[in-house]
């Protein structure tokens, strides 16, 4: 999946379910009928100085996750774990929580500094800052005079 930040675009929900649609039908077969794959809802922001994304994971450790950094290509990867339930203690009525590991990667549109690469985990939602590469930065020049 790649990103291409445009700004000023707002992509109306037409779009965004379109967009989604194509990646759902282009993904591989395995991940798109795979069992144990799980979605990440994610929000990524851009500045000047890099990206910041930020994804929902209720009920998940810090140890539950597993960032990766390489270039520009940025993946996020965890498990969410069912809890035993005793045989004793009656049956469902109703079951909708979803169990098993999630994987997500997306390409952002310039180099990241990984030496850099910061993340948090507080109250369910995971905060990744990546600052671009300086090579990706934008730099003033001062202009000399003659």
């Amino acid at each position: 999946m790649s990103l291409t930040i445009r700004p000023y675009y707002r992509p109306s929900p037409m779009a965004r379910m379109m967009d989604r649609w194509f990646e759902e039908a282009l993904a591989p077969l395995s991940e798109r009928f795979s069992e144990d794959t799980l979605s990440l809802p994610m929000d990524i922001q851009a500045s000047e100085r890099g990206y910041t994304v930020t994804a929902a994971v209720p009920g998940l450790k810090a140890e539950d996750l597993t960032i990766e950094v390489l270039g520009n290509t940025v993946s996020i990867r965890g498990e969410v774990k069912a809890e035993p339930v005793a045989e004793d203690e009656g049956d469902w009525l109703v079951r909708e929580r979803t169990y098993g590991k999630f994987a997500r990667t997306f390409r952002l549109p310039a180099e990241l500094d990984s030496e850099r690469v910061e993340a948090g985990l507080e109250n369910g939602v995971l905060t990744v800052r990546l600052p671009k590469a300086e090579s990706a930065r934008p730099k003033t020049i001062a202009i000399k005079a003659r």
